[in-house]
């Protein structure tokens, strides 16, 4: 029994477990493996933190992923901190693994066993498939690829997926489910690659984050927006750089109604805040284009500097001139000091002395 004396709480996306279904050679039949097991019961969301690790010829390996108690036959939490001998299953309809060792109130550990299921087999077969190798009849197993999840992902036309992407659907929520409620909003038929990046994103270390995807809400509420059949990418790229409803309704709300999406993700990349926006518009500079408001974020053009400038008596400078003072290096101070020696300098002028070298 091995015994931790620090809670579990990370996880990894068995993207290793991946690779291996990918390097896997095609096998008339699956074969029985064997390897160690590690579960933690204290994960924060009430589920089982099951770390499954093998030796092979090709080397070793480790999948960890999250389950629901009630997954598992047998498996029961004890009470206390001594360990008690544990028997349990995880039964699926394309293999079953046997899991034997010890448990305590934290988690435990011990040996496990595999055997692929030979009707899963044969029915995979019979759909047109070549046979499987034991890594993919595992992987499977793992991650619950059925017969019934395949049968209706083909009903929905989604035919003769490699084994790997139908993994990837299962670790990742691209379920059927998930596609009957995009194509109820009008995305028919999207690659198995789009509907996994939809379902999966997102950008931050899988130890704390709870996943934010390109959902069927979010795309019921950007088409309330007016933004009705996004492509995909656009739908993704919004997720990730955090262009949300709010987002949109805030900019909506400053004048900015049905902006484009790579706007839209421009904005949220460089911080052209709604914030940011008002602070603009309340010095004088309203309804500015979103490349300008972009191209101010970018080089420093802050609403401060903007009103030390005007306090100077620098007032409604052009947003490309506020631009190129900044990437030219006309600071406050630069301009206080040219202001103090010549009281009609101008933009430009300031621009060309700092081109030219002239620092005070």
């Amino acid at each position: 029994m091995i015994r931790r004396t620090t809670r579990r709480r990370s996880f990894l996306v068995p993207a290793i477990l991946l690779s291996l279904v990918l390097a896997a050679p095609s096998v008339s039949r699956a074969q029985a493996l064997d390897g160690r097991w590690i579960l933690d019961f204290d994960r924060e969301d009430g589920r089982v933190q099951l770390t499954i690790k093998r030796s092979s010829a090709r080397g070793n390996w480790n999948s960890s992923s999250g389950y629901e108690m009630q997954e598992f036959r047998g498996l029961s939490r004890p009470a206390g901190s001594a360990g008690k001998p544990a028997r349990f299953e995880l039964v699926r309809d394309a293999g079953t693994i046997r899991f034997e060792g010890e448990l305590d109130e934290m988690g435990g550990s011990g040996r496990f066993q595999f055997a692929a299921n030979p009707e899963f087999e044969r029915a995979w077969t019979a759909m047109g498939y070549s046979a499987l190798g034991t890594d993919s009849v595992f992987a499977f197993t793992l991650h619950d690829v059925s017969r019934r999840f395949i049968e209706d992902l083909r009903a929905l036309g989604y035919e003769h997926l490699p084994a790997e992407r139908l993994i990837a659907m299962r670790i990742h929520g691209a379920t059927p489910e998930f596609i009957r409620e995009l194509k109820g909003l009008g995305y028919d038929r999207l690659p198995a690659e789009e509907l996994i990046t939809m379902h999966r994103l997102p950008a931050q270390d899988l130890v704390s984050m709870r996943i934010h995807g390109a959902s069927p809400e979010f795309v019921r509420e950007m088409k309330s927006l007016g933004y009705d059949r996004l492509p995909v990418d656009g739908l993704v790229s919004m997720r990730i750089h955090g262009a949300s409803p709010e987002f949109v309704r805030e900019m909506k709300s400053l004048g900015y109604d049905r902006l484009p999406v790579d706007g839209l993700v421009s904005m949220r990349i460089h911080g052209a805040s709604p914030e940011f926006v008002r602070e603009m518009k309340a010095l004088g500079y309203e309804r500015v284009p979103v490349d300008e408001l972009v191209s101010m974020r970018i080089h420093g053009v802050s609403p401060e500097y903007v009103r030390q400038l005007q306090a100077l008596g620098f007032k409604r400078v052009p947003v490309e001139e506020l631009v190129s003072m900044r990437i030219h290096g006309v600071s406050i101070e630069f301009a206080r000091s040219m202001k103090e020696r010549y009281a009609d300098v101008t933009v430009d002028e300031l621009v060309n002395m700092r081109i030219h070298g002239r620092s005070r």
